[in-house]
């Protein structure tokens, strides 16, 4: 299966991966929560090729997930996240938890604060009936509304 085709699998697992299933898209996205903001500073951050670079930036914008936009005296533009951008911030906090875990033996190299209490942050999976926290094991995946019966796999 061409990675363009993913798109079209009724997985909403799967379709994000045209967006989201390399690596120098999370860096960025990485990056852009940290508040990096222009494209020579992503580069800079990456070690990333301009044309590289590029492609992903234009495929975010393109999906919603970034703005370009000229700052105000207009002497360059910057990527800012959008709504749709903020709303991946879970996806990487639940990779830098799973990296703290099994990936940071001498302890996670940075740690998230609440900037109110000061305690740190972590992603949790719970039910929005009753919720209480829930794991892999606790799931039953089901048909939902979005998988037709001509989408069905085989």
């Amino acid at each position: 299966m061409r990675y363009e085709e993913l798109a079209e699998v009724p997985c909403s697992i799967t379709r994000p991966l045209v967006i989201f299933g390399d690596r120098w898209t999370l860096l960025i996205l990485k990056y852009c929560f940290a508040g990096v903001r222009r494209f020579n500073a992503f580069q800079g951050a990456l070690g990333i090729s301009r044309s590289r670079l590029g492609d992903r930036l234009d495929r975010l914008i393109e999906h919603g997930v970034l703005v370009k936009r000229p700052v105000e005296d207009g002497a360059y533009e910057e990527y800012r996240l959008t709504e749709k951008g903020h709303a991946l911030y879970p996806i990487l906090m639940a990779i830098r938890d799973w990296g703290d875990t099994y990936m940071a033996p001498d302890g996670p190299p940075v740690e998230y604060r609440h900037r109110e209490c000061t305690g740190e942050a972590h992603v949790h999976l719970t039910c929005d009936a009753c919720d209480t926290e829930i794991t892999a094991r606790d799931i039953v995946p089901e048909p939902g509304p979005g998988l037709t019966e001509a989408s069905r796999p085989a």
